[in-house]
């Protein structure tokens, strides 16, 4: 789009999408188009996959052939490497969709004699774009080629020269390098001549590792800022661009029964509104996960689908126990209606079970998603983190108009109207279930502490849990030991 000002055009800056999950809204649109993007990482963070995954999925989105230079693996090794992502490189090869182009150095062949140069390089790589017609070029790494040259004078000169011959021959490059101890990389020199600078991290805290990816320079264009958590699994890497999320998703009016009736009672006969975020706190015992099954069964004989994410129970363990309060979620499960997921919070970080839920959510397409308890992320985090990370994912629940029902185990006492997480606010209803003593027995109430938007009652109603399930009776709780 050009537009013209006092004389002066001006151009926007033009960008070619990668296609990987998350970086194209991060990098608002994709890779400077036609020029290098640098991409710097330690061991293992992922910089040969982003490469290849960035060549994949431009044959195979954006009809863009591209160029793989390694000077790490063959391409028989890279292909092997990647099969299990999918993505299938010989496959590409033989379409001449890509070109994969091995070159062997030795370093002690190189010689600082001054005469050193890239021309060879050239030739090959030109070649290579020549051949498949190439629209993305791929190099990795650049440690490997300018690894014997200790000349920096020489090094430099190179390095610019690799960069230009880029820009000229107007392909969208990225090159990888490792990172440096006080600067992006080693030498120093390619974060100055890259127009794009994306850095890769893996690090280990508390024994859980995490990924993480930063856009740290973007020449010509706004982007993310801030340090993005990815995940690499079988379908390669998925960035979550979790800031961009915000409150300005639309709402639905249709109300959805809580799966027990004289709860719906209590909301006016209605339930909850579909796509608003329910809490349901209360002590050990008191019957959260029992109040969850009703809701999830509820959305199952509507036909909805619904996503049980368990941080406590196994897929079996929670259909039986809940079979014996008179809950059936066997059916639900067979007829692929119900889908339970579970692991324990401290199998990985706090940002790699948000990916993971955002993109099982996002491939499953439920309308309903429990996530039981949430108190249990605490281990792997401190609770100012867990209630940005469901902060996050509730806004992205509410975009999609997915109801999210989540328990919280709470510790008694006065903290009973409180949550470890403090995620209350978040939520547009909130039940609480509480113990109350008695001078025989044990009682349990449920109370609603807010609804938004909707009339509901105040009163405590004491409840049991029999073989039908979660059962409210008609009187207040704790009425019988005051008479």
């Amino acid at each position: 789009m050009k537009t013209s000002l006092a004389g002066l055009t001006h151009t926007s800056l033009e960008k070619c999408p990668t296609g990987i999950s998350g970086l194209d809204e991060i990098t608002r649109g994709g890779l400077p188009k036609g020029r290098p993007t640098l991409v710097a990482g330690g061991a293992g963070s992922g910089k040969t996959l982003l490469a290849l995954e960035f060549l994949v999925k431009g044959a195979t989105l954006y009809n863009e052939p591209g160029v793989f230079m390694a000077f790490e693996e063959t391409a028989q090794d890279l292909s092997k490497n990647v099969s299990s992502l999918g993505f299938d490189l010989p496959g590409l090869i033989k379409k001449k969709k890509l070109a994969i182009d091995y070159v062997y150095i030795e370093r002690s062949e190189i010689e600082e004699t001054g005469e050193y140069d890239l021309e060879g390089l050239f030739i090959r790589l030109g070649y290579a774009i020549d051949t498949v017609k190439a629209k993305r070029v791929a190099l990795d790494t650049l440690e490997v080629l300018f690894g014997g040259l200790k000349n920096e004078g020489i090094l430099r000169a190179e390095l610019r020269r690799l960069f230009r011959f880029l820009k000229e021959k107007g392909v969208t490059a990225l090159v990888t390098a490792e990172r440096g101890i006080d600067q992006f990389t080693r030498h120093g020199l390619e974060e100055y001549v890259a127009d794009c600078v994306i850095l890769l991290d893996h690090r280990v805290n508390e024994q859980i590792s995490t990924r993480r990816l930063r856009v740290a320079k973007y020449r010509g264009s706004a982007h993310g800022t801030n340090e993005y958590p990815f995940l690499i699994d079988r379908d390669g890497l998925s960035i979550l661009p979790v800031t961009s999320l915000g409150l300005d998703h639309s709402v639905s009016s249709e109300r959805i029964s809580t799966g027990v009736p004289k709860l719906d009672a209590m909301f006016g006969g209605k339930g909850f509104f579909r796509g608003s975020s329910i809490l349901i706190s209360g002590t050990a015992g008191t019957g959260k996960s029992t109040l969850a099954a009703h809701f999830v069964e509820a959305a199952c004989k509507r036909g909805e689908k619904a996503l049980y994410f368990a941080f406590e129970e196994s897929p079996a363990q929670i259909v039986r126990n809940m079979s014996s309060v008179g809950i059936n979620l066997a059916p639900c499960v067979k007829k692929g209606l119900l889908e339970i997921r579970s692991q324990r919070p401290t199998f990985t970080g706090l940002e790699m079970h948000l990916i993971e839920m955002h993109k099982l959510i996002s491939t499953s397409n439920p309308r309903v998603v429990v996530m039981d308890p949430i108190t249990n992320l605490i281990e792997v985090g401190l609770a100012a983190d867990v209630k940005s990370v469901l902060t996050r994912l509730i806004d992205f629940m509410k975009s999609k108009e997915i109801t999210a029902f989540l328990t919280s185990l709470t510790t008694g006492g006065e903290a009973t109207e409180a949550t470890n997480v403090g995620v209350s606010s978040l939520m547009d209803t909130w039940i609480l279930l509480n113990d109350i003593p008695g001078e025989t027995e044990r009682t349990r109430g449920v109370s609603i502490i807010k609804s938004r938007g909707m009339a509901h009652s105040n009163e405590v109603r004491e409840f049991r849990l029999t073989d039908k399930g979660f059962l409210i009776e008609e009187r207040v709780a704790g009425s019988q030991e005051k008479k």
